[in-house]
């Protein structure tokens, strides 16, 4: 017996409509808790960090360490003055200096304004195959 593509779609519907297969949505549900739980696991991670509050650094400072960065292709850390809904820094802006105006620097594809610098460092790259 021949099946069009309708008449297959029918029997398809008629036969899931009939069986139903408890094992098949044990173990999908069962794969779909794993998934829900690491990344449970992995946001309560993330709010758990908490950056530290860096030291304020005056202006003759903070060029001092942006000119040597720039004058040796050295990458930074910077802390910028803002904080999160729940009080509390953001992540530190590292990278390359490509570029700088009277307003700010960029840092790699982000720019950064002089005014929100809170502190800067000179920033050592963390080989992966020093990790641990």
């Amino acid at each position: 017996m021949a099946y069009d593509d309708e008449s297959a779609k029918q029997l398809f519907m008629e036969a899931k409509r009939v069986y139903e297969d408890r094992g098949m949505l044990k173990w999908m549900s069962g794969f779909f808790l794993s998934d829900h739980t690491a990344a449970m696991k992995k946001d309560k991670t993330e709010r758990a960090k908490v950056n530290e509050q860096k030291t304020q650094m005056y202006t003759h400072e903070i060029t001092q360490v942006l000119e040597h960065a720039r004058l040796k292709s050295r990458p930074v850390a910077i802390q910028l003055e803002q904080l999160d809904v729940e009080g509390h820094y953001l992540d530190d802006i590292t990278g390359m200096i490509r570029g700088y105006d009277e307003l700010g620097i960029y840092i790699d594809d982000q720019k950064v304004d002089y005014d929100e610098i809170r502190h800067v460092e000179l920033y050592d790259w963390k080989k992966w195959s020093k990790l641990k």
